[in-house]
Protein backbone atom coordinates (compact mmCIF):
# COMPACT_ATOMS: atom_id res chain seq x y z
CA UNK A 1 0.00 0.00 0.00
CA UNK A 2 1.10 3.39 -0.75
CA UNK A 3 0.58 6.38 2.16
CA UNK A 4 -2.75 7.48 1.19
CA UNK A 5 -4.78 6.23 3.70
CA UNK A 6 -8.47 6.77 3.79
CA UNK A 7 -9.45 6.14 7.44
CA UNK A 8 -11.62 8.58 9.51
CA UNK A 9 -11.39 11.46 6.84
CA UNK A 10 -14.31 12.93 5.53
CA UNK A 11 -15.91 14.56 2.75
CA UNK A 12 -17.53 17.08 1.08
CA UNK A 13 -18.79 17.65 -2.78
CA UNK A 14 -17.25 20.34 -3.89
CA UNK A 15 -18.47 20.17 -7.57
CA UNK A 16 -20.48 17.39 -9.48
CA UNK A 17 -22.13 17.51 -13.20
CA UNK A 18 -26.06 17.81 -13.16
CA UNK A 19 -27.03 14.20 -13.84
CA UNK A 20 -25.29 13.81 -10.03
CA UNK A 21 -26.64 13.62 -6.75
CA UNK A 22 -24.22 14.55 -4.15
CA UNK A 23 -23.71 18.28 -3.46
CA UNK A 24 -22.24 20.57 -0.88
CA UNK A 25 -24.24 19.40 1.88
CA UNK A 26 -23.46 15.84 1.20
CA UNK A 27 -20.60 14.46 3.30
CA UNK A 28 -18.90 10.80 3.28
CA UNK A 29 -17.55 9.43 5.67
CA UNK A 30 -14.56 7.02 4.96
CA UNK A 31 -13.12 3.80 6.33
CA UNK A 32 -9.77 2.02 5.08
CA UNK A 33 -8.47 -1.49 5.94
CA UNK A 34 -5.84 -2.54 3.17
CA UNK A 35 -6.65 -1.94 -0.09
CA UNK A 36 -10.48 -2.29 1.07
CA UNK A 37 -12.26 1.37 1.35
CA UNK A 38 -15.82 1.84 2.22
CA UNK A 39 -17.82 4.82 3.70
CA UNK A 40 -21.25 6.40 4.40
CA UNK A 41 -22.55 9.36 2.67
CA UNK A 42 -26.18 11.31 3.66
CA UNK A 43 -26.67 14.91 3.29
CA UNK A 44 -28.67 17.44 0.37
CA UNK A 45 -30.42 15.01 -2.06
CA UNK A 46 -29.06 11.88 -0.68
CA UNK A 47 -30.88 10.05 2.14
CA UNK A 48 -28.23 7.57 2.91
CA UNK A 49 -25.71 6.01 1.27
CA UNK A 50 -23.08 3.57 1.07
CA UNK A 51 -19.70 2.89 -1.09
CA UNK A 52 -17.42 0.01 -1.37
CA UNK A 53 -14.10 0.49 -3.43
CA UNK A 54 -10.80 -1.18 -3.87
CA UNK A 55 -7.82 1.02 -3.47
CA UNK A 56 -4.42 0.69 -5.26
CA UNK A 57 -1.25 1.71 -4.20
CA UNK A 58 -0.94 4.83 -6.14
CA UNK A 59 -4.38 6.08 -4.28
CA UNK A 60 -6.92 5.26 -7.12
CA UNK A 61 -10.19 3.82 -6.34
CA UNK A 62 -12.42 1.60 -8.48
CA UNK A 63 -15.98 1.67 -6.44
CA UNK A 64 -19.07 0.62 -6.39
CA UNK A 65 -21.75 3.22 -4.79
CA UNK A 66 -25.55 3.02 -3.96
CA UNK A 67 -27.70 5.17 -2.12
CA UNK A 68 -31.48 6.29 -1.02
CA UNK A 69 -32.27 9.75 -1.91
CA UNK A 70 -34.50 12.19 -0.49
CA UNK A 71 -37.23 11.46 -2.87
CA UNK A 72 -37.31 7.60 -1.54
CA UNK A 73 -35.62 6.44 -4.95
CA UNK A 74 -33.07 4.23 -5.28
CA UNK A 75 -29.44 4.61 -7.34
CA UNK A 76 -26.60 2.66 -7.55
CA UNK A 77 -23.18 3.49 -10.13
CA UNK A 78 -19.43 2.50 -10.63
CA UNK A 79 -16.75 4.89 -10.72
CA UNK A 80 -13.20 5.58 -10.63
CA UNK A 81 -11.35 8.32 -8.34
CA UNK A 82 -7.96 9.40 -8.72
CA UNK A 83 -6.94 10.47 -5.25
CA UNK A 84 -4.39 14.16 -5.16
CA UNK A 85 -2.46 15.03 -2.02
CA UNK A 86 -3.37 19.16 -0.98
CA UNK A 87 -0.24 21.25 -0.05
CA UNK A 88 -1.73 20.92 3.71
CA UNK A 89 -2.23 17.49 3.69
CA UNK A 90 -5.85 16.65 2.61
CA UNK A 91 -7.34 14.87 0.04
CA UNK A 92 -9.10 16.08 -3.47
CA UNK A 93 -10.75 13.31 -5.37
CA UNK A 94 -11.18 13.27 -8.59
CA UNK A 95 -14.22 10.84 -9.37
CA UNK A 96 -15.56 9.98 -13.23
CA UNK A 97 -19.06 8.07 -12.58
CA UNK A 98 -21.93 6.07 -14.32
CA UNK A 99 -25.10 5.46 -12.90
CA UNK A 100 -25.73 1.22 -13.21
CA UNK A 101 -29.47 1.76 -11.69
CA UNK A 102 -32.72 3.80 -11.10
CA UNK A 103 -31.65 6.73 -14.00
CA UNK A 104 -29.03 6.59 -16.72
CA UNK A 105 -26.53 9.30 -16.93
CA UNK A 106 -22.88 9.67 -16.10
CA UNK A 107 -20.81 12.69 -15.19
CA UNK A 108 -17.47 13.93 -13.32
CA UNK A 109 -17.48 15.16 -9.69
CA UNK A 110 -14.52 16.18 -7.31
CA UNK A 111 -14.96 15.48 -3.73
CA UNK A 112 -12.66 17.42 -1.28
CA UNK A 113 -11.13 16.26 2.40
CA UNK A 114 -13.21 18.69 5.29
CA UNK A 115 -10.03 19.33 7.96
CA UNK A 116 -9.71 17.26 10.78
CA UNK A 117 -11.42 17.61 13.92
CA UNK A 118 -9.20 18.57 16.72
CA UNK A 119 -9.24 15.94 19.62
CA UNK A 120 -9.09 17.55 22.87
CA UNK A 121 -6.82 16.51 25.54
CA UNK A 122 -8.32 15.07 28.89
CA UNK A 123 -6.55 17.35 31.18
CA UNK A 124 -7.76 20.81 30.44
CA UNK A 125 -6.93 22.89 33.21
Amino acid sequence: MSDVDFEGRRFRTVRNSAAGESGSETVFHYRQKGAVVWATYHGGDVAFGTLLARAAADGRLEMVYQHLNKNGDFRAGRCRVRTEVLPDGRYRLHERWVWTAGVVGAGRSVTEELPRRRRRSGAEG
